[in-house]
């Protein structure tokens, strides 16, 4: 059974993204979490003090996420009956990014989907960046959906990647698992700078086509580009409907290039875009 958490915080883009994900695993037996967190505005120093005004605050906001949560449930039973999927609901006082990753270990969390509402400019600070934290703290892999993504089946699933990890079985399960149920080809888009490429680049690459041996794949290479310029020119030519990622643990020097790349996609994404966390 593959145990999914939902946050949600009760937005027509939450709702979309748990849409996405009732129809993306409509033929797997599934264990759904449905999350809210809450933090009143007051929670500093002040709210530490036990005030019981502030108690108050916080009561009414958990009775209000208990209803919600209720009402969301509720829905979601009436709009998609399927016997393949379960659902519990928890509402928690803390901080989304804590939350999550409790869950993720205290219940075997094998898959993180959240809405991402796309920014541009100055408001990228603003709009996006609940979805982008968890992305970068998550131990487990993480579903980021657009705004307004009508759901496509994933039959053409991107992945790019530049070979520098020792690839394993296990973190691309979920993965492996999309593929096969929706028959999925996953085409590996090799971005480099022009080089070929290393014994232990090579290496990864054979690795990496054993692991996705069960499904249809292929291997492209695109030099001389940045990621995400290689990313738009590919889907340019080819309709892609879901990207994967595989978010590297680098030194902090590289991390000062490679951390933007994903924020930036996080934020501009237009297809549903899983990131998974790097390999240990």
């Amino acid at each position: 059974m593959l145990r999914v958490l939902l946050p949600t915080d009760f937005s027509d883009n939450s709702f979309d993204a748990i849409q996405y994900t009732l129809q993306l695993l409509k033929d797997v037996e599934c264990e759904f979490s449905l999350l809210h967190t809450y933090m009143p505005p007051i929670y500093q120093a002040q709210y530490l003090t036990i005030s019981p005004g502030q108690i108050g605050l916080g009561d009414v906001m958990r009775e209000n996420a208990v209803t919600n949560l209720d009402k969301l449930q509720k829905r979601i039973a009436k709009e998609y009956q399927n016997t393949n999927h379960h659902f519990q609901s928890h509402t928690c006082l803390n901080t989304l990014v804590s939350q999550v990753n409790e869950m993720v270990e205290d219940l075997n969390i094998d898959l993180i989907v959240m809405g991402t509402k796309g920014a541009t400019g100055a408001e990228e600070i603003l709009f996006g960046t609940h979805t982008v934290h968890v992305i970068k703290k998550a131990k487990c892999p993480v579903i980021a959906i657009p705004p307004n993504f009508k759901y496509e089946v994933p039959k053409e699933i991107l992945f790019p990647t530049d070979y520098e990890v020792e690839f394993k079985s296990k973190p691309l399960e979920v993965l492996l698992e999309i593929a096969k149920k929706h028959i999925a080809s996953v085409e590996v888009l090799h971005v480099s700078y022009g080089y070929e490429l290393s014994e232990k680049q090579q290496k990864n690459k054979e690795k990496l086509d054993d692991i996705l041996s069960s499904v249809a794949h292929l291997f492209h290479d695109q030099s001389n580009q940045e990621v995400i310029q290689a990313i738009n020119n590919f889907q340019l030519k080819h309709k892609m409907n879901f990207l994967v990622m595989i978010q590297n643990k680098h030194t902090f020097v590289e991390r000062m290039f490679i951390e933007p790349v994903i924020k930036k996609i996080g934020f501009h994404i237009t297809i549903p875009f899983m990131v998974i966390p790097h390999f240990n």
